[in-house]
């Protein structure tokens, strides 16, 4: 499938049907798998022989679907979650243990913040945020020597910083520590981050690759590039005792990171997806492609929009010249970015509320990332528990609104603003 284009592959990369097979990728709704000796099952849990024999560690409809990501990504394996904060967390978890120590951009989703800064912190694993345009000398200084990995999201959410990838993989590597990057809002249409030196990629597939909301999911796909031979990482490096002895990088190489993910952390933890959830993630897999190119077309038209109309105080979109990071955002994503603005309406937090409230065609809605044009008010929702100074960090204002510009025809998502605007 590699020779092929990607939008191509988001059809049929994964599921490849024989003949006389489904040509659409069943669902397999089954929690088990039958074999005939007990040998055979056994070689199954010792990971001598590929196969599936419990949904929580593999599934043929999950598989499909993590190839094709995996494919998309440029990745040498995926594993699907039940959700993007269960990527985000078991991505960390994978390499990091208490004592140990996050770099994280601040400009980042709200719940991964929490994650880092209470859940995480509670289980004796330490984060140091820092502003993601920091200089190399500023990211340098965030580093300590029980550091396992830096994140960092490609397109933040909801602020819409860019990270600057290279310089985050660059500080990260001489460190020798993985980069570990947040590509839910771009998708692989518009950035590949391990091109630009991440190693492993996360999403939460209930955004732009699902587009219908209709199934709450995550994904962490390997890179295979990084060395964990370095000493940093004895539980890549080191023998499993409760898998015998056994070493993932020895046996399982390049896909030793994600292969641990699932045979350790899903084993343990099993934040699985469910079968009926990848077949639905797949349907919007197959229309990314084309999504994606109508959901920057009319964000762009509506920063555009936004950008001169007179009760607009501020507007950011990173498609716009002039835009703090309209030059890095050609560098990392040249095609596009994502159908999310944020914008703030003079008259501030009750204008805005008031703006919202009047909107006919959006929806108020604790979603982003989907066909249907959507809003939400960051600091009293989605961030609602960050103090004052994290909210600006985070670059998130009491003003700012944050619309997910859906694929409707753009001059009826123009008219609904306006009319919406004359009452704010």
């Amino acid at each position: 499938m590699s020779e092929y284009r990607m939008d191509t592959q988001c059809i049929h990369a994964g599921y490849h049907p024989g003949n006389g097979e489904p040509r659409v990728m069943p669902i397999v709704q089954s929690t088990t798998f039958r074999y005939e000796t007990s040998e055979a099952m056994g070689r199954l849990f010792d990971l001598e022989d590929p196969g599936f024999f419990y949904t929580r560690l593999g599934n043929p409809t999950l598989d499909a679907v993590e190839q094709k990501i995996a494919a998309l990504e440029g990745g040498v394996g995926a594993m699907l979650t039940s959700s993007g904060q269960a990527a985000s967390m078991l991505a960390v978890l994978n390499i990091c243990h208490a004592g140990s120590h996050v770099v994280s951009s601040s400009a980042i989703y709200g719940g991964t913040f929490n994650l880092f800064y209470k859940t995480l912190h509670e289980m004796g694993i330490s984060c140091t945020f820092v502003a993601p345009g920091c200089s190399q000398e500023e990211l340098e200084a965030a580093f300590c020597e029980n550091t396992r990995c830096v994140f960092a999201e490609t397109l933040a959410n909801p602020s819409l910083v860019v990270t600057d990838l290279e310089l985050f993989a660059k500080v990260a590597h001489a460190h020798g520590v993985p980069l570990i990057v947040d590509n839910t809002f771009p998708t692989p249409m518009n950035c590949h981050p391990l091109s630009f030196g991440a190693d492993i990629v996360t999403h939460s597939t209930t955004k732009y690759m699902d587009g219908h909301a209709v199934q709450v999911g995550g994904c962490i796909v390997d890179g295979g590039t990084f060395d964990w031979n370095n000493g940093k990482f004895p539980m890549l490096t080191e023998p499993d005792e409760s898998y015998h002895g056994l070493s993932y990088t020895k046996q399982f190489g390049k896909a030793a990171y994600i292969t641990k993910a699932r045979t350790h952390l899903m084993r343990d933890m099993g934040a699985q997806a469910s079968p009926m959830n990848a077949f639905l993630l797949n349907l919007g897999l197959e229309t990314l492609a084309l999504r994606m190119e109508r959901h920057c077309f009319n964000a762009q038209k509506v920063a555009e929009y936004l950008q001169n109309h007179e009760k607009i105080s501020w507007i950011n979109y990173p498609g716009l010249p002039g835009n703090p990071y309209y030059e890095l955002a050609k560098k990392y994503m040249p095609n596009g970015t994502c159908g999310v603005i944020s914008f703030g309406i003079k008259g501030g937090r009750e204008a805005a509320m008031r703006f919202m409230d009047s909107l006919k065609l959006a929806s108020v809605v604790t979603h982003v990332a989907d066909l249907r044009t959507c809003v939400l008010h960051p600091a009293s929702t989605t961030h609602r528990q960050m103090t004052e100074e994290q909210l600006k960090e985070a670059g998130i204002s009491s003003d700012l609104i944050r619309m997910s510009v859906g694929i409707e025809n753009i001059a009826d998502i123009l008219e609904d603003i306006e009319q919406a605007l004359q009452k704010a």
